[in-house]
């Protein structure tokens, strides 16, 4: 376990990040790991940041997990839907803190594998890879009654975000609510009571990072040229609304007490360095 302390000052909050892949050589150069984008994207002055990497078998102890205010589940080249021991294990750690009401935030394969603990179904995505940026379908009428995030005076009807992902959910928890959908899939943000949240998105990522990610997955021939090309003219086109994902993804681990989704930028730093981005 590393410690990333998002700078000092007030707030005092302690987050574990679960970290279900493995840096990167780019991630290592430019951003000392993967903990650091997240932390840099999430995290806010004064509060602690705790770096597992489930991926390795690193998770925190039983004893530790009510010390925590909320969890955060990173993206993976993995399937959410594998049976290694360390996803199975990291299935029941997600139902153990659901159990616990502790506030659970899942990117990507976090998203998808936060499903699966729960109750849902998650699978390979029936329309292939979705890479690049991507416009979001926000549903606003689904948020009535929630307290996810406290006080939201307005939520737009679409926000772009940056997609790496060829799985999907394909069914919400019980008691699930689908919050928004795009063109290709259909489940794209999710909740479960006031305490579960899922975004098939990377709102952490930096249109650097995907286009590092881009050439990688087709110099080792995940994707074919052509579909890395596609990619790449989505994010050249426009911008990832990534203020709106980290503001809503920052007020969702604060609790019902934050009044806007949208806060000013931190200055958190994290050193969860060897802990990440892909």
């Amino acid at each position: 376990m590393t410690v990333a302390n998002a700078a000092s000052g007030g707030g005092g909050r302690r987050y574990a990040l679960l970290l279900a892949l493995n840096d990167s050589e780019y991630a290592r150069k430019v951003y000392g790991g993967y903990g650091n984008v997240f932390v840099d994207a999430l995290g806010v002055g004064g509060d602690r940041w705790d770096c597992f990497r489930v991926i390795d078998g690193e998770f925190p102890a039983a004893e530790e997990l009510g010390r925590y205010d909320g969890f955060v589940v990173s993206g993976s080249p993995h399937d959410a839907y594998g049976d290694e021991r360390w996803v199975l294990r990291l299935c029941s750690l997600l139902r153990t803190l659901h159990a616990m009401n502790k506030r659970l935030l899942g990117i990507c394969f976090g998203h998808q594998v936060l499903c699966r603990a729960l109750g849902g179904r998650v699978g390979k995505s029936r329309s292939g890879w979705d890479i690049g940026v991507k416009k979001v379908t926000i549903l606003p009428h689904q948020f009535e009654g929630l307290e996810l995030f406290g006080d939201l005076d307005e939520l737009p009807t679409t926000a772009s975000v940056i997609e790496v992902h060829q799985d999907e959910v394909w069914e919400v928890p019980p008691r699930g609510r689908v919050l928004a959908y795009s063109d290709k899939t259909r489940v794209e943000m999710f909740a479960v009571g006031d305490h579960v949240l899922g975004v098939q998105g990377h709102p952490e990522y930096t249109k650097d990072i995907l286009y590092n990610l881009i050439d990688r997955l087709i110099r080792s021939h995940v994707i074919t040229r052509n579909i890395g090309e596609e990619a790449r003219q989505t994010a050249e086109a426009g911008e990832p609304d990534r203020r709106f994902w980290t503001g809503l993804c920052k007020g969702f681990l604060r609790g019902p007490a934050t009044t806007a989704i949208v806060p000013a930028a931190s200055s958190a730093r994290a050193s969860c360095a060897g802990a990440g981005a892909d």
